[in-house]
């Protein structure tokens, strides 16, 4: 029973490792290595969920739940999340807190910090910072 509990709570505790796209026009492959097939083109920003490494490769998966690889030099330490429907960035992590920003689906927002109980303080493109709910964007 307490190998059960263990394993549970390491599973809890275990983080998504989420890295953005550091520039526009990265290809995403099908295998790692230059000759298999491309699958698609992603955006700068856009962030993937980093499966498994080599030396210079990266397994990802997008928001949509495809798998692929792209180069490891094609990703960055900043962390962005995506809009999964059209979401209010509020003044405070509270839902009567003045809206700052209407965004829309699938717009990128910079992750500043997650310590909101719920909510993430973001940074719009334009500057503004604010915050928006967990279960409103991908990739936190």
């Amino acid at each position: 029973m307490s190998a059960l509990l263990a394993l549970l709570a390491s599973g809890a505790a275990h983080a998504l490792d989420i890295r953005s796209v550091s520039r526009h026009g990265v290809v995403l492959y099908q295998a790692p290595q230059d000759s298999s097939k491309k699958l698609f083109v992603i955006s700068r920003d856009t962030p993937l969920e980093a499966l498994s490494e080599t030396d210079t490769w990266v397994r990802v998966r997008d928001r949509d739940g495809t798998l692929a690889w792209v180069h490891k030099a094609d990703l960055s330490t900043r962390h962005f999340v995506q809009a999964v429907k059209p979401l209010d960035v509020r003044q405070r992590a509270d839902l009567d807190s003045p809206v700052l920003l209407h965004a829309d689906k699938d717009v990128l927002l910079e992750l500043l910090d997650n310590n909101h109980a719920g909510w993430l303080k973001v940074k719009h493109r334009d500057g503004v910072v604010g915050y928006v709910r967990i279960e409103e964007v991908w990739g936190a």
